[in-house]
């Protein structure tokens, strides 16, 4: 490590996967680390964990709740730096699938997982970081939003969830808007891009066979299962002084998949 973050103060919503390794990451690279999950037990877990960390718990839906959660951080650290908004997760529960047959049940209730909680968080650190003092840099702060290779490279068969795919294509759309409305500010966002990547969402995939031999030819860098140690390195990039110049941006991190044409019929 190198000390990239080093007196930097990093927010995380999502304290499982690629949230809880970039946790790690920014806590090893010096940043004063705090957590955000609507679960305690993972926050109160990984927050304890890290040294120089505070955590909270927020249903990140309600506006009070996230309120709530950014003036703590606030308070604990004086400023925000950084933001990673890696909350969020598949709405098969809710009855995410192909658009003729989503409710309007299952899709308010995809996209408030998937959109609303993005929205919600980044108003409200938009605001802290307006607020606050450029850095020793020049810049008041870095935003990065999570979204889904499956928006631009999508494999109907395995991941026809159409909800959860329409949420995460508009993340893009609110990254370049608030890339280009914010610049002024001296606040950057970029959207980083995973394919299947071994998380607790992704637990449907890693039980079925034919998903994971498919990945493995989907993503030929990474396997079946993408480590997501390997996405919080480039998360560390966006959220340090390395990607200072660099806003308005959306970086595939995938081992191929959105290069390599494949069937996702089984080859035996």
């Amino acid at each position: 490590m190198t000390g990239r973050l080093a007196g930097r103060v990093v927010l995380i919503t999502g304290t499982t996967g690629i949230g809880a390794a970039t946790a790690e990451r920014a806590a090893a690279e010096g940043a004063s680390v705090f957590v955000v999950s609507r679960t305690e037990e993972h926050a109160r877990a990984l927050g304890e964990r890290l040294p120089d960390a505070g955590w909270a718990t927020a249903e990140l839906t309600d506006e009070a709740a996230v309120d709530r959660a950014v003036g703590v951080a606030v308070e604990r650290f004086g400023r925000i730096d950084a933001l990673f908004t890696a909350a969020g997760g598949s709405g098969r529960r809710f009855g995410d699938g192909p658009i003729d047959t989503l409710t309007a049940d299952a899709w308010e209730a995809t996209v408030a997982l998937n959109l609303r909680t993005q929205v919600l968080v980044c108003s409200r650190v938009v605001r802290a970081m307006r607020a606050q003092e450029p850095d020793g840099s020049g810049i008041r702060g870095s935003i990065l939003i999570l979204g889904s290779v499956t928006t631009s490279a999508p494999v109907p068969e395995l991941f026809g969830t159409h909800a959860y795919a329409a949420a995460k294509g508009a993340l893009t759309a609110l990254m370049t808007s608030m890339a280009a409305t914010y610049i002024g500010d001296r606040i950057r966002v970029n959207l980083l891009v995973p394919s299947l990547t071994d998380t607790p969402m992704a637990s449907r995939a890693a039980s079925d066979p034919h998903i994971l031999e498919y990945a493995a030819r989907k993503q030929p860098l990474a396997g079946p299962m993408l480590d997501p140690d390997e996405v919080a390195k480039a998360a560390i990039f966006f959220l340090s002084d390395e990607s200072r110049a660099v806003t308005g941006q959306s970086l595939a991190v995938d081992g191929g998949w959105s290069i390599v044409s494949t069937t996702a019929e089984p080859t035996a």
